[in-house]
């Protein structure tokens, strides 16, 4: 039996190794770890990654997979869906770093099975729409950048970055509260909260001082 870490990479605002930090801060020990740098969660579903292709590959009954969310196996739902219960068919337990769930398909009760289910439903479901939310307000962000292209004031420099961006849209979607995600990020709560509510703007921030 052995522990696997499976991370995922999309942007250069993002790292293998701060996932990995994450997951040995958190306590698990592992013993392999197995990444994609550079893949979108969107357009390519884990069995076609270079290194997702492998998880499939290795994976054996009473091994844990680690990853920090299920938004590091796929933002698409039906993917993610699918993905985890054919690792659970093969005796494989899933394990998250982010709100510490686990998911097993040892249990024959039907009761858990049903809450079990349901919940990977569910945080598939918040992978997916987060995505899309983001895709929104990227896009929401360079249209008012574009209609702002000939004003050089460019308003006071953004306190977070694109990656502290990217956290708290990842924790919000998680449903964690403006407190938590400014521990976690470092942030005051009013930056937070500015990326909470009007994301396309603190996108267009982001564009127009070129972070």
């Amino acid at each position: 039996m052995q522990t696997i870490l499976y991370a995922r990479v999309s942007t250069t605002d993002q790292t293998i190794a701060h996932q990995e930090k994450q997951a040995r801060d958190a306590g698990f020990t592992l013993d392999r770890v197995i990444s994609d740098d550079g893949v979108s969660g969107v357009t390519t579903r884990l069995v076609d990654r270079p290194e997702g292709r492998r998880l499939f590959d290795i994976l054996r009954s009473g091994d844990v997979l680690v990853v920090r969310w299920v938004d590091r196996l796929g933002r698409n739902y039906a993917d993610v869906t699918e993905t985890i219960r054919e690792f659970m068919r093969r005796g494989v337990v899933i394990k998250t770093i982010i709100n510490r769930m686990t998911f097993d398909g040892a249990t024959t009760d039907p009761m858990q099975q049903a809450v079990r289910d349901a919940l990977i439903a569910f945080m598939a479901a918040s992978a997916q729409a987060q995505a899309e939310a983001t895709k929104a307000a990227q896009a929401a962000g360079i249209e008012h950048a574009k209609a702002n292209e000939g004003n050089a004031y460019r308003g006071r420099k953004p306190s977070f970055t694109r990656a502290q961006m990217g956290t708290v849209r990842d924790m919000l979607a998680q449903g964690a509260g403006v407190s938590a995600i400014a521990q976690a990020t470092g942030l005051s709560r009013q930056a937070a909260y500015r990326i909470k509510d009007d994301p396309a703007e603190a996108e267009a921030a982001l564009m127009k001082w070129g972070m």
